[in-house]
């Protein structure tokens, strides 16, 4: 059973920094892909980044040059770090994994979700 957690989400004022962790079990993050994806209310979920079995990342234009993803492979933990933020990177963001050791840009390729935490940023 694949369980991912979460953990890391706050509210911080504009240009702050927050870090978001994502603990795996059931899945090697190692040998696959991972990801962070964010949902804003009445907006669809949207990728932020991805990083692959071998280590290379992917991020969303809205994010480049701002946010860092990256794996810890003895913690089994994919981590965001979040600096710059800016009101629109206010959303619930999801730790996403897929069985593939490729990422992808769309959701609905990746099996596995966490539980979703919440950013805010205020002006």
């Amino acid at each position: 059973q694949v369980r991912l957690v979460e953990s890391g989400g706050g509210s911080v004022q504009a240009g702050g920094s927050l870090t978001l962790s994502c603990a795996a079990s059931g899945i090697i993050f190692a040998d696959n892909a991972g990801a962070w994806f964010r949902q804003a209310p009445g907006k669809r979920r949207e990728l932020v980044a991805h990083i692959n079995s071998k280590g290379a990342t992917y991020y969303a234009d809205s994010v480049k040059g701002r946010f860092t993803i990256s794996r810890d492979s003895p913690a089994n933990t994919v981590r965001l770090q979040m600096s710059s933020l800016k009101p629109e990177d206010t959303a619930v963001y999801y730790c996403a994994a897929r069985s593939n050791f490729v990422g992808s840009i769309y959701p609905n390729e990746y099996q596995y979700w966490g539980q979703g935490t919440q950013v805010t940023v205020s002006s």
